[in-house]
């Protein structure tokens, strides 16, 4: 197959097409509907229209972009040229812009309308806005026959959100996208031809890209993209108004949206049949609160940048929560000790996945690419214990762990315990000094709505922790903040709180 043509822009979308789907709605966006053959159409007009600023096969496309059919039509429009699209973060500064087009040597840029200022402050070269490529495709031809790349052909690149640091490029192959739709979308979530999905995670995020792009378009599902930020509020709208099947978010809009007086008032969809969380571990009390809640279940699941979506997953008539689940069939997973040899059950160790959609490696970094991917084998960067019956449970980033009295400790069940008290939206924990220069827990918390801190509430959280989980454990330190330090994608930055 490798050697065969293949273009997943095609498999995506114009097979729909062609086997008498075009009728079928693909997207609901802020302008309105949009169709499969008017997807086509948008996809082939902004291919044609990259052609014509002169990008070639294999050329690097960035796209600013937020969440839209823009962004879809202009992703596999460059898909289908057999050139590169490389999507970031909507939420930066112009010098991550300027980083990202020197690190990715772009040969253009696409950018939403309205953040055209930020990359112009970027000095990004070629940079033109998506209402400008609409209009320089009208003057170009209809259709676009689709470059004869091969499954392995390289189709886009993903950075990482850069939880620990600097981003780097994730670079993916035209297989990997039907492949996550084959075995996670199909295979777990049962996903079908009638479903709407609505994902809070944006299209640049690749937990975001399966949601919102591949896995609807690869079934001929319905997907609804909205370009604004996705608060509470604003997320609970579209749930109402949507009535989404699908549901796909991170653990702290589920926790943000279970505290919303708005949503404890009116509810949400009540055609949601199943939620997805993925980006960090989903505690246990959250996922128990949700099914109550609103009579659905969340899927955790853990997937990463690397492997392009979820590779291990709890799934619907089988959910264990305070667990991520089983490995996804089609992945191969193992717990590494510090020694190099797997662990038993029971036993703490680095998780490594092996599976058809890791990354060729990292662009132009060669030794961390060297420290990742081992053979077929890639090394997450997480911890997570087994136990008999085969059910993973996080405990946190290998470089977060903390070594408090010889003995380890999770900062993830640290956080866990704290967020289950009824004042806590949010919490994060650090290894901070002690006054004889000994690492002890240290715990950021953001209180829920309403709620305000004081030394009765810090010493009672101290308590709350201490009777759940073993007295080492508990935080020493817990400081009351407005808010966490986070990633576009919602992933804490425990390395911004450790520098404090």
């Amino acid at each position: 197959m490798s050697g065969a043509a293949y273009n997943a822009a095609v498999e995506l979308v114009d097979r729909h097409v062609a086997e008498g789907r075009g009728a079928r709605i693909a997207y609901r966006d802020e302008r309105g509907a949009c169709s499969y053959g008017e997807l086509a159409q948008r996809i082939d007009a902004a291919g044609n229209a990259l052609a014509a600023m002169g990008i070639e096969p294999e050329q690097r496309v960035l796209l600013v972009m937020l969440d839209g059919v823009d962004f879809v039509a202009t992703f596999l429009g460059a898909m289908k040229l057999g050139a590169v699209p490389v999507p970031v973060s909507t939420m930066l500064k112009p010098p991550d812009y300027a980083l990202f087009v020197h690190d990715s040597r772009a040969r253009a840029v696409v950018v939403s309308d309205a953040l055209a200022p930020l990359v112009a402050a970027a000095g990004a070269p070629r940079a033109i806005t998506a209402s400008e490529l609409a209009a320089l495709a009208t003057r170009q031809p209809a259709t676009l026959t689709p470059f004869a790349t091969t499954a392995d052909d390289v189709a886009f690149w993903l950075y990482s959100s850069g939880s620990t640091g600097a981003p780097k490029a994730a670079i993916h192959l035209h297989s990997h996208l039907l492949r996550t739709a084959e075995l996670y979308a199909r295979g777990v979530l049962g996903l079908r031809d009638d479903d709407v999905v609505y994902s809070a995670a944006r299209l640049f995020f690749a937990y975001g890209l399966g949601n919102s792009l591949t896995f609807p378009l690869a079934v001929g599902a319905t997907a609804v993209l909205r370009a604004e930020r996705p608060t509470p509020a604003s997320v609970a709208r579209v749930l109402r108004d949507e009535q989404p099947t699908v549901f796909c978010a991170v653990p702290t809009l589920f926790a943000a949206l279970l505290a919303d007086e708005d949503v404890r008032a009116h509810g949400l969809s009540p055609a949601l049949r199943i939620s997805t969380s993925a980006g960090e571990g989903l505690p246990r009390h959250i996922g128990e609160a949700w099914r109550a809640r609103f009579g659905s279940d969340i899927l955790d699941g853990i997937g990463s940048t690397e492997m392009l979506h979820i590779f291990i997953s709890n799934r619907p008539g089988d959910i264990r929560y305070g667990t991520t689940g089983k490995p996804v069939p089609g992945y191969e997973v193992k717990l590494v000790g510090d020694d190099g040899e797997p662990v038993g059950d029971g036993e703490e160790g680095s998780l490594w996945v092996s599976g058809p959609t890791a990354c060729a490696g990292y662009w132009n970094q060669r030794e961390r690419s060297l420290a990742t991917f081992h053979g077929p084998w890639t090394r997450t960067g997480d911890r997570y214990v087994r136990d008999r019956d085969g059910y993973y449970t996080y405990c946190g980033r290998s470089d977060d762990m903390l070594k408090v009295g010889g003995i380890w400790v999770s900062p993830f069940e640290v956080e866990s315990a704290l967020a289950a008290h009824d004042a806590v939206l949010e919490a994060a924990v650090v290894g901070a000094p002690d006054g004889d220069g000994l690492v002890k827990p240290k715990a950021f918390v953001v209180l829920k709505p309403g709620r305000s801190g004081d030394a009765a509430l810090v010493d009672e959280l101290k308590r709350f922790v201490k009777d759940r989980l073993a007295p080492y454990k508990y935080p020493r330190t817990i400081e009351i903040v407005a808010e966490l330090p986070k990633t576009p994608t919602g992933k804490v930055q425990r390395y911004k709180l450790r520098a404090g």
